[in-house]
């Protein structure tokens, strides 16, 4: 019997403070795999300790790079071209999309076959959008008839160089076909029709241009990485739960020191204003190709606003506690053009609104998204995480804002992202 851990939340009142969170997980996993392929040491400070980066670490770990983490310092001893040892077991990616798919772009360019894994939730997802163009390379790859996990990569000696228009907006996708054509002396491009979170390019520093409306980025061996240090901004996923914390509770102000502010990643800050949050940026710097600041956060009268569906990629993860703000907003908040959503670690369009209906809320559900308003009543609830992290941290976020507070169920998830979830809500009330 599996034990499930229901976490209760207390009505908060007021925010004060200030909170330095910990590194961006999209960067963090990057920089272990970027510093693993590189030749030589790398240094890699505020990186994210949480099982989705930890997940990284153990994979190239097993691929034979000499990791070592303490605190949130780790340092790699990478194998240099093609170097990675031949794994003596599968390699098991955990919960994580994002070690699975960028992994495998770099493993079909190896001298050896590999078997990637990962937990029932990944096992779920779709792997199709990433064998398919990776497959266009000459790539061996061989999964189950449903194109999930369990995949076996097999050396491809074959493996070309390709253009490649990407036929759904995902950064993961991009990255695998990028780190496959990092193995060729001839030149991949990707082209995208919607820009996707662009960290994979800013730290290999490719080439990247626009021609009628679509971003080409290329990439050939030219591109190979070199060791490196990286100091981690702050992620701003994390981030935009205290936001809207700040931003709902009344009289309050928080400042979130070195927050990443890449212009692909900071749409929820975007939406937030439009929607009347007072938030302002100071202390700008530059560190690796990716900007970070110290937001300050001060509380606001929101209004529900149109939500652009061309933002959509860039606040993908964010929408679950952005529906949060537009619960408490005026108006009817919704959200469409986001059918990616169903493909995270839960459903998340139906796990939003299977919550917000069972508080009571009016919801529509749509293919691509859905619709929420109404009066929060005042009842007691324990909402479902349905084992994602983002969902238990939105509907934490909910219950603080409750009169009579909320509990979560299996909110042990959130170690996925931020172990320290509780921690840092304790240090600002």
């Amino acid at each position: 019997m599996v034990h499930q851990v229901i976490q209760e939340f207390n009505n908060i009142t007021k925010i004060a403070g200030q909170l330095e969170l910990p590194g961006d997980k999209s960067i963090s996993h990057r920089a272990v795999m970027f510093a693993s392929m590189s030749k030589g040491k790398s240094k890699i400070y505020n990186c994210l300790n949480a099982n989705d980066v930890n997940s990284t670490i153990r994979c190239f770990s097993q691929l034979g790079c000499n990791i070592e983490r303490i605190g949130t310092t780790v340092t790699v001893e990478g194998k240099g071209f093609k170097g990675f040892d031949k794994p003596d077991k599968e390699l098991y990616a955990g919960n994580s999309g994002t070690t699975c798919r960028l992994m495998s772009g770099m493993l079909c360019a190896q001298d050896f076959i590999t078997m990637v894994t990962g937990d029932e939730s990944l096992s779920k997802r779709p792997m199709k959008r990433v064998i398919e163009p990776l497959t266009l390379m000459n790539a061996e790859i061989r999964a189950a008839n449903n194109y999930t996990l369990p995949i076996a990569i097999f050396p491809s000696p074959g493996l070309k160089a390709i253009d490649y228009e990407m036929p759904v907006a995902s950064a993961q996708v991009k990255s695998a076909i990028l780190l496959a054509g990092i193995h060729l002396q001839d030149t991949t491009k990707v082209i995208e029709l919607s820009k996707t979170r662009n960290h994979t390019e800013n730290l290999l520093n490719l080439d990247v241009s626009e021609k009628e409306g679509k971003r080409i980025i290329t990439v050939s061996k030219a591109n190979y990485p070199s060791n490196f240090e990286i100091t981690v901004p702050s992620d701003i996923s994390s981030a935009s739960f205290f936001i809207v914390l700040a931003l709902l509770c009344e009289n309050s102000e928080l400042r979130l020191k070195n927050v990443l502010l890449n212009e692909t990643r900071t749409g929820i800050v975007d939406i937030l204003k439009r929607m009347g949050a007072d938030i302002k940026v100071s202390d700008i710097k530059i560190n690796c190709g990716e900007k970070s600041g110290t937001l300050i956060i001060r509380s606001s009268q929101l209004k529900n606003c149109i939500i652009p569906n061309e933002i959509i990629p860039n606040i993908i993860d964010e929408i679950p506690v952005l529906s949060v703000a537009g619960v408490f907003a005026e108006g009817k908040f919704e959200v469409r053009n986001a059918k990616e959503l169903r493909f995270k670690e839960s459903d998340r369009i139906r796990a939003m609104c299977e919550n917000y209906k069972f508080l009571g809320l009016q919801v529509e559900e749509f293919d691509d998204g859905f619709s929420v308003t109404g009066d929060i009543p005042d009842k007691n609830i324990i909402f479902e995480s349905y084992h994602d992290h983002r969902i238990a941290m939105s509907f934490a976020i909910l219950s603080m804002l409750r009169k009579n507070g909320g509990r979560i169920n299996n909110f042990e998830c959130v170690q996925i992202s931020n172990p320290d979830f509780l921690k840092q809500i304790r240090g600002i009330v």
